[in-house]
């Protein structure tokens, strides 16, 4: 089936979400009882970040094939994934690009690059599979991407749901030009083809920054969500109610946030330039280009400052709750005491009847 699939040309994306096998992601999800105080009080359900739509064409543009992007998890098995890669009837791992030698350490130790072992058409299928989880395709069909994606589930730590997958996953158009340098012009990327080093480089930077652009876009979904989740307790604040949340799940959402924060500022590559473009300055220019165009430095200063809300709000409600709980401990000791009190008036009481 893995092998079939892919025998198709590259045409705009179809429904292909019931194909794919059912993930479990970051659990933003809201708890039993805040789905269902957000049930009773009726709150709207927040207008979510929305991608642009992938326009349906009738067949493919001449000259230009599709580039795909998306990201099943947070995190690949590269080890086992290019061993299987091996043993299929499709891929072949191999060299970053053309020139390179293999005994160097020229490519990067979190990426793998595939190419096609046969062509359908003149044009050759690449795929880079990123250890942060995400995978850019070039010149892969609609089919083939959903095939990929059942393939992964078994090299993946910590997977998504297949909504987040779908939803995220962006497309673009790309062909080769005669200029000296590669570009993105009218929203397509236009490949050097006449110097076969210099477009495996280009086309890897390229998929480098789509990739950070789809992981970016997968942690926005997943904070999206977990905004959602916690709209009812600022309803409740804002209209004066009982908050509606244990301590327990309080907790829960302080570490889920912490956890995200965790992955996007340190365990990722947004933040820093990747190690393999220090010693190559026109792939850092055209990777600090690309990524300006996917507008990652921008969006990852707006999560952060979503995320600081989000911790100040969970930061109140932990205060808030451990207040109660503080208030309630000192009734049960004046409790306490009152009854130990009342002991003794009846003990004297007794002494005095006697």
């Amino acid at each position: 089936m893995f092998c079939l699939t892919a025998i198709r040309a590259c045409r705009p994306w179809p429904s292909v979400v019931a194909a794919v096998t059912k993930r479990q992601g970051l659990n933003t999800r809201s708890s039993p009882a805040l789905a269902a105080a957000q049930a009773q009080s009726g709150i709207k359900k927040r207008t979510q970040r929305r991608k642009p739509a992938v326009v349906e064409d009738t067949g493919q543009r001449q000259g230009f094939w599709c580039v795909s992007a998306f990201s099943t998890a947070e995190e690949f098995r590269l080890e086992q994934l290019s061993a299987a890669l091996s043993k299929t009837n499709m891929y072949e791992p191999t060299c970053l690009y053309s020139g390179s030698d293999d005994s160097a350490e020229t490519a990067p130790a979190d990426v793998i690059h595939a190419v096609s072992k046969f062509h359908v058409t003149n044009e050759p299928r690449h795929l880079y599979f990123f250890r942060e989880g995400s995978v850019v395709g070039w010149n892969v069909s609609d089919l083939e991407v959903s095939s990929l994606i059942n393939f992964l589930a078994e090299h993946e730590i910590g997977s998504y749901d297949d909504h987040i997958v779908m939803g995220e996953r962006e497309v673009m158009y790309y062909a080769y030009t005669n200029d000296k340098k590669s570009s993105i012009q009218k929203g397509n990327f236009h490949l050097i083809g006449d110097d076969a080093t210099a477009s495996d480089l280009d086309r890897y930077t390229f998929s480098n920054a789509m990739a950070h652009s789809v992981k970016l876009g997968t942690w926005e979904a997943l904070l999206e969500e977990y905004i959602d989740s916690v709209e009812v307790v600022t309803q409740d604040l804002q209209n004066g109610l009982p908050i509606r949340i244990t301590r327990k799940e309080v907790m829960k959402k302080t570490g889920e946030l912490f956890g995200l924060r965790h992955r996007i500022n340190l365990s990722s590559d947004l933040l820093d330039l990747p190690d393999f473009y220090w010693e190559r300055e026109h792939l850092e220019t055209f990777y600090r280009s690309t990524c300006n165009y996917f507008s990652i430095s921008t969006r990852l200063k707006t999560m952060n400052t979503k995320i600081n809300h989000c911790l100040e709000l969970v930061e109140l409600l932990s205060h808030h709750l451990s207040d109660k709980h503080h208030i309630r401990l000192e009734w049960m000791i004046i409790v306490l005491i009152m009854v130990e009190v009342g002991f003794e008036i009846i003990h004297y009481a007794q002494l005095f009847i006697k």
